[in-house]
């Protein structure tokens, strides 16, 4: 992370995604700020900036405020924001002129030609500039001319009570250290030089290192408590006392001491960070020696005691991640999302990745489903880039779930699929059976039992070719390599995702999942069905499946899906044998009076005429990533190597099985 602390001594920045604050204590609200921020920066390419300020505002402004004093230093808070995995660390040096800056200059000089930023993150309640006149609504006005978007964070609630650096506060002067962890999302810790006490503690069999911290840091109520110690990177129990000296020079001093368990080092001038973690007792005025030492005894058992019961504040490792797109689909969320949450035992992630809905899916999914994780994007991208830029914001993950919001999943749906691609690494992509919800004993028509394609890449499935679906009985139950996987309920390894760029985003939507799996079995890996498990797939939930612009979406991406993928020898004679089977597609739905589909076929046309050189263009960065990430040869399993619809119309063979694929 760069750290700066200088407005003058800024480089430039082509681009960047921001956020404003104090972030005092970097509690689980500022956390969830920070979250966001590098998944946006993330999404957008470019670089996270927090910007702060030092001193505290309150210590500036403030003749009220003597007694003020911090949750994080300086240090502190650039440890903090390095590992959370910021990018840049603006400290502002703050100054009386520094808050008397006019709102819109603020905005002008600082925030626009400074950093040039996609995205701004405010706070619900952020103000700023001159008598902190400034808020999100008049940052919000310079949207157009300095081409960002502002996202307001809403406020972060624990027990109906806004999360707040005010109340950490205040929970450590009462000494309630496990409320003021909990919101902190870590344990209150103070770092300092072990300096030369008394040497008293020595003397009664309880020697103590003391403390000198930070004089802006804040010190919880005076007492005894639990806390572990960390010297050199290693850890070690003890008990701190923080309170006012009885005995010895310098009386009525307040100290912080810490008695460290089986430890008897000389640390003088070494920094120890001290993480407190309960509360043992009040501090206490002794009368003699072995008053003292009968406490301590009491004390030091009370703090094994509460250290033996204490758990570590660590997040369960979620290397999967469910991710649902969603745009306007309410019905479905209300429908679907319960079943979801209760039938996997494995850990996950739940995302709805939101594209820019107008309806009431995220205020439901908010109030409703908070173990969900809502990411929110500022337009609508369509299936392809939508899912890209929703997976480019994540992170530390091995498996991406695509799932479509108008899936009944069953239980116990994922843990086969991933039992498979754990034991196999060379599986790419996999997806359970697909069946349809409304006929729970027939194939849904998206993705059935798994996908093929033909000689003239023609898409079909197990269970289901052109409009003929299949019922159920047991037939494609077994696993089986095929060529493409659904979107609707897909697995994929999210490196192999990232490597091959994910969807092609001006597919939008329609097959571009069959596009993704060429390249990835171009490279080697394998596309797998899964058949002991099973999903209900609604389906036409965004376009049925007579709509025109799915006949564009699909005319237009197969035809732009061969000349990418295909060998330039094959595409010389598909690509001219699909003009004219497209035309006797066109002529078909002209005589059924379906002129808009008519229209469709032949604006798909045009679209790859006019598009030509960059689809050749866009061929030749995809083959450059399948020379760089390729683990074997092609894998051509799921290529039939017959015409589909000469199968289907003249020899009548309208079932998977009768087809002689080998």
């Amino acid at each position: 992370m760069k750290v700066y602390t200088d407005i003058n001594k800024l480089p430039h920045f082509d681009s960047s995604v921001i956020t404003l604050g104090s972030f005092d204590g970097i509690h689980i609200a500022h956390k969830k700020i920070i979250d966001l921020l590098n998944a946006k920066a993330r999404e957008y390419d470019t670089k996270s900036v927090v910007i702060s300020f030092s001193p505290h505002p309150r210590m500036v402004l403030s003749q009220n405020d003597a007694d003020f004093k911090l949750l994080t230093t300086d240090e502190e808070k650039i440890k903090r924001l390095e590992e959370l995995g910021v990018d840049v660390l603006l400290l502002v040096p703050f100054t009386v002129e520094f808050s008397r800056m006019a709102p819109r200059e603020y905005v002008e000089k600082f925030i626009c030609s400074v950093f040039n930023p996609k995205i701004v993150l405010l706070g619900y309640d952020h103000r700023f500039g001159l008598n902190r006149e400034g808020n999100i609504d008049l940052i919000r006005q310079y949207e157009q001319k300095c081409g960002f978007k502002v996202l307001k964070i809403d406020v972060e609630k624990h027990n109906d009570k806004a999360i707040s650096s005010t109340i950490i506060r205040n929970y450590l002067l009462e000494g309630n250290l496990k409320k003021a962890n909990l919101l902190l999302g870590r344990n209150y810790s103070l770092s300092g030089v072990v300096i030369h006490g008394n040497k008293l503690g020595r003397k009664i069999g309880f020697r103590t290192a003391n403390i000198k911290i930070d004089a802006h840091k804040l010190i919880p109520k005076n007492g005894v408590y639990a806390a572990i110690a960390h010297i050199e990177d290693k850890r070690y129990n003890g008990m701190v006392y923080i309170g006012i000296k009885h005995f010895g020079d310098n009386k009525k001093e307040r100290v912080i001491e810490i008695n460290i368990f089986d430890f008897n080092e000389n640390i003088y001038g070494q920094i120890i960070e001290i993480e407190i973690i309960d509360f043992i007792r009040p501090g206490i005025k002794f009368n003699s020696e072995e008053q003292i030492i009968t406490q301590l005894n009491e004390d030091k058992e009370n703090v094994k005691l509460a250290l033996e019961y204490y758990s570590p504040i660590v997040e369960k490792k979620k290397d999967i991640a469910i991710v649902i797109l969603n745009y306007n689909g309410i019905k479905y969320l209300e429908k679907f999302l319960n079943t979801l949450l209760h039938n996997t035992d494995l850990g996950v992630r739940y995302i709805i990745a939101d594209n820019a809905s107008t309806d009431d899916s995220v205020k439901y999914i908010r109030s409703n489903f908070p173990e969900i994780e809502v990411y929110e994007m500022e337009s609508n991208y369509g299936f392809s880039e939508g899912y890209n830029r929703a997976i480019k914001s994540l992170k530390d993950l091995e498996y991406i779930v695509f799932l479509n919001s108008d899936v009944e999943v069953t239980e116990h749906w994922l843990e086969s699929v991933i039992d498979k691609m754990q034991k196999d690494k060379t599986i790419a992509i996999a997806q359970p059976k697909i069946l349809a919800y409304n006929a729970k004993d027939y194939f849904e028509y998206a993705g059935a039992a798994g996908g093929y394609i033909d000689s003239l890449a023609y898409p079909f499935c197990r269970g289901r070719i052109f409009d003929t679906i299949e019922k159920d009985e047991g037939q494609y139950d077994d696993t089986r390599e095929v060529f493409w996987a659904s979107g609707a309920a897909m697995v994929m390894r999210k490196e192999v995702f990232d490597n091959f760029k994910g969807f092609d985003p001006d597919f939008f939507a329609h097959q571009e999942e069959i596009d993704l799996a060429w390249r990835v079995k171009r490279a080697g890996y394998k596309v797998m069905a899964i058949g002991e498990t099973a999903v209900y797939h609604v389906g036409g939930g965004t376009l049925s499946y007579v709509n025109p612009m799915k006949t564009y979406l699909n005319f237009r991406n197969n035809m732009v899906m061969i000349l990418k993928n295909d060998s330039f020898l094959n595409v010389l004679w598909k690509f001219p044998t699909r003009l004219i089977l497209d035309g006797i597609a066109g002529a078909k739905f002209l005589i059924e009076k379906k002129f808009s589909s008519v229209y469709a076929i032949i604006k798909a046309h045009f679209y790859v005429y006019f598009n030509i050189f960059k689809i050749i263009k866009k061929r030749n960065q995809y083959n450059k990533l399948i020379k760089k990430y390729k683990i074997g040869e092609p894998r051509k399993t799921g290529i039939f190597s017959g015409l589909i619809i000469k199968e289907y119309y003249l020899s009548k063979k309208q079932k998977f099985k009768e087809l002689d694929i080998k």
